[in-house]
């Protein structure tokens, strides 16, 4: 049978999110997860519009008792954001939630009235969308160099820029990897099960971390691990998390965010809303992945990039596939992503070089493209059998080995690359400001490449080798 990529990974998510029932949405079409039986809303006055509003929406249209309306949690976090019971979880299966989107109904007229949105789903924010990076990760062969290759440029902590990865947490063995010598932050919960196999998401920030010290080695990055085992979180809590990160080290120069998602809305998350507040105010640079879907759909936070306000405080990374000069076919695209990098078969480091370690693929690759480009893509190259996507399992998955390096794809990794490109400027130019940097990097830029028809800027680090890919044309 045909992969299932999403339907595959919300069992996934769901697994590691036992005590929290999840849905689809919108509906059943699979675009974005979110908690069943509960939204968001402002803490004060505006959670209590939102109670009074569905509760008399619920009693008066569906004959329903108005117990069921309760909080669920008190908005009495930094984020300002209360969970509100609107029905009882458990009730249906995951495609949808009929309560959910009564309630968002039900306050459609006030928020009009407010000139603002008050109502909100409960949104999963994962690692780079369709809730999953555009492949897993493929092993090199021995001896082959990262890509891109580490730059020339010393570390030098008096002038080191400051990056912040909010990601899944560093392996054990990372510092054996001589690019993350200087790397420190949180370390991976839990990174084999107890068969002694690498689960499906670890390495994912060890990874990140190598291509940002890869392309810009005067760093001093911090990895942490925000996001569980599948690379998850609920947006009610995702808001103080990012607070929690730069209470604990400062606010960085640059943060690097792979991970979001959409919500049908052009208008940004209300989780995450007084963080990107507090981001617009401080002299730091948001630098986050598109995500991975192949649409034009905004993605959040990386969508915030178009909002007036934002437009300085943070950038959109798109993926270029091996080749540099198109669009991956994954890629999320549209006049919200920014600049584009190359995001398709890069090479970095999943673990460091203690000791080899087995990994066995969840999903199989697909018989040709499922976005209808035509060149060698990784959906369907190099082929693998996984364990999620057979009918039945009958037939076995494919298990490798990695012994450090590997081979990744996704916006997950053109994001790092940039926040790289980013830093190696400012310590080129003496730069301070990376807002600034920013700025002199896009407008000093002389590379493009075709998106879906559209001539866009590409970030192409000098130490990049471009993969060769084939046919040519990059689109059916």
């Amino acid at each position: 049978m045909a992969p299932q990529r999403f339907r595959e990974q919300f069992a996934q998510i769901q697994r590691t999110m036992p005590d929290v029932p999840l849905a689809m949405g919108p509906d059943d079409a699979g675009e974005f997860l979110y908690e069943k039986g509960v939204v968001l809303a402002r803490d004060g006055e505006e959670a209590r519009v939102v109670e009074d509003t569905v509760r008399q929406h619920f009693t008066t249209f569906a004959g329903l008792s108005a117990d069921r309306v309760r909080r669920a949690s008190p908005g009495t976090n930094r984020s300002g954001i209360t969970r509100i019971q609107v029905a009882d979880p458990g009730e249906g299966d995951g495609s949808g939630d009929p309560a959910v989107a009564g309630a968002l109904r039900a306050l459609s007229a006030t928020e009009g009235r407010a000139g603002r949105r008050l109502i909100s789903r409960n949104h999963v924010v994962s690692i780079a969308v369709n809730a999953c990076p555009g492949d897993e990760p493929v092993p090199v062969a021995p001896g082959e160099r990262p890509n891109p290759a580490a730059a020339e440029t010393t570390h030098d902590p008096d002038s080191a820029v400051r990056v912040l990865i909010i990601d899944t947490g560093l392996m054990h063995d990372h510092r054996s990897y001589p690019l993350l010598a200087h790397t420190r932050g949180d370390a991976q919960l839990e990174e084999c099960g107890e068969d002694g196999v690498l689960k499906q998401y670890c390495g994912h920030g060890t990874f990140i971390a190598g291509l940002v010290a890869a392309v810009a080695p005067n760093t001093d990055i911090t990895v942490r691990g925000t996001l569980n085992d599948a690379g998850a979180i609920l947006e009610s809590e995702f808001g103080e998390k990012l607070f929690e990160a730069v209470d604990r080290d400062g606010w960085p120069d640059v943060i690097s965010l792979s991970a979001g998602t959409s919500n049908g809305r052009t208008d940004g998350l209300l989780g995450v809303d007084a963080f990107m507040r507090e981001l617009r105010e401080q002299p730091t640079l948001l630098v986050a992945a598109a995500g991975n879907n192949g649409s034009a759909t905004p993605f959040w936070p990386a969508a915030y990039a178009d909002l007036p306000g934002y437009e300085n405080a943070v950038l959109s990374v798109g993926a270029l596939r091996g080749d540099g000069g198109f669009g991956a076919c994954f890629s999320n695209h549209g006049g919200w992503v920014k600049a584009y990098a190359p995001g398709e078969r890069l090479t970095s480091a999943l673990t460091g070089f203690d000791t080899p370690v087995p990994y066995v693929y969840q999903h199989s690759t697909y018989d040709s493209c499922r976005y209808g480009f035509t060149y060698a893509c990784t959906c369907h190259h190099p082929r693998h059998t996984g364990v999620l996507s057979e009918d039945g399992g009958s037939a076995k998955p494919d298990q490798v080995m990695f012994e450090g390096l590997a081979q990744w794809s996704g916006t997950s990794f053109a994001t790092p690359v940039a926040v790289g490109m980013i830093a190696s400027l400012m310590t080129a130019h003496a730069q301070t400001d990376p807002r600034k940097a920013r700025r002199q990097l896009m407008d000093g830029t002389t590379e493009f490449a075709e998106v879906r028809g559209a001539h866009v800027p590409a970030l192409l680090p000098p130490t990049w080798r471009p993969v060769q890919v084939s046919p040519p044309s990059a689109r059916a």
